[in-house]
């Protein structure tokens, strides 16, 4: 399936407002990942690597905000077939998307996607691999706790939680230059200034991240045991936690 450019932001926006993954968002998205988020496919890569290591036959492989199902697609070579992936996002339009490209691909094994906000109530169960891929930043702070106690719960014994995340410096002194460097990485990508500002703007209420250690330390709280730091780029990070 060929990628649409993303344009979201290149014409001026007169009202701004929140970013939402509507059908205009789902239609750029997988363009607008790789320019956006430094090493991507790397993080992919390692996400799967780490996935398929943990991947128990018989249980289900969780992608909370699975987006456009990329995870998905590339994880499937590398898992039995008796492992069970579910995907669940807040966006229909995604999920449509999603729904295409892995019909596209003919997609053989058993999946599930759902339209769930993560925020709401809903079930992991059997769980010997969860993925949150650039997602928890856009759950609400109050509802974070919650949500790691749930994915612990859902995880069976030995199970990994797998997390890439936009964060914030450990000292507030290097956050500057971080978003300095990270702009510079979007303008190397083609992104126009008015992109980066506007699309700055819709995110400012919606993306909020914390430190790499308190992400951490809330994982600790959840009941994890074991973590690790798998992945570091100035303001993104990737963390592991096992069960």
């Amino acid at each position: 399936m060929s990628k649409n450019k993303d344009n979201v932001f290149s014409e001026v926006i007169k009202k701004p407002s929140d970013f939402k993954f509507g059908a205009t968002v789902a239609s750029a998205f997988d363009d607008m990942v790789e320019r956006s988020v430094p090493f991507y496919n790397e993080i992919q890569r390692m996400i799967i690597e780490q996935a398929a290591e943990f991947a128990v036959p018989g249980t289900n492989v969780y992608d909370l905000g699975c987006s456009t199902g990329t995870t998905f697609l590339n994880l499937d070579p590398y898992v039995d077939k008796d492992v069970h992936f579910v995907g669940i996002d807040d966006s229909k339009d995604m999920l449509e998307k999603c729904a295409a490209k892995l019909q596209e691909a003919k997609l053989s094994r058993k999946y599930e996607l759902k339209n769930v906000d993560l925020h709401d109530h809903f079930e992991i169960e059997n769980a010997s691999v969860v993925i949150l891929c650039l997602t928890m930043q856009f759950v609400r702070p109050i509802y974070r706790e919650k949500l790691l106690k749930k994915i612990y719960d859902g995880l069976v014994p030995g199970g990994v939680l797998i997390i890439s995340e936009k964060i914030l410096a450990e000292d507030s002194l290097f956050n500057r230059n971080f978003i300095k460097y990270y702009y510079d990485y979007k303008r190397r990508n083609h992104y126009s200034e008015l992109e980066i500002s506007q699309k700055r703007e819709a995110l400012e209420n919606v993306l909020i991240p914390y430190k790499l250690s308190e992400n951490l330390k809330l994982l600790m709280e959840a009941g994890f045991s074991h973590t690790e730091v798998f992945f570091k780029w100035y303001n993104f990070s990737g963390f592991t936690a096992i069960k």
